[in-house]
């Protein structure tokens, strides 16, 4: 029982909705609201952000085990979003003489 309440207690405090609140604060400023319709040429509705409270306060409410799964889940995809292209010294230097290689060529 006492495991169950550690292991709770280590969630939760990994679980910090905090973040999710201040952006959802700062979706409906003034400023922000501007600056988006400079840069999109739209107001923001700030569905996305109260969509992350939520699901964080949500995950608050689940047992231990699960809010890791989840979260193990989400960190996985975010993993899968990455978007540079690892790569080792020599397939880094191969690719950067296919592609700038013709720059090394005094007639070119």
């Amino acid at each position: 029982m006492s495991s169950e309440n550690e292991d709770s207690s280590a969630v939760r405090r990994r679980v910090s909705c905090t973040k999710s609140f201040d952006a959802l604060w700062f979706c409906y400023s003034p400023f922000y609201q501007m600056q988006q319709y400079y840069r999109v040429g739209r107001l923001d509705d700030c569905t996305k952000k109260f969509s992350d409270l939520f699901d964080c306060l949500s995950l608050k409410t689940k047992r231990a085990s699960e809010a890791e799964k989840i979260l193990e889940e989400q960190e996985m995809a975010d993993a899968a979003k990455h978007i540079w292209i690892m790569r080792t010294k020599e397939e880094a230097s191969s690719h950067w003489n296919e592609t700038f290689g013709h720059l090394d060529d005094p007639n070119y």
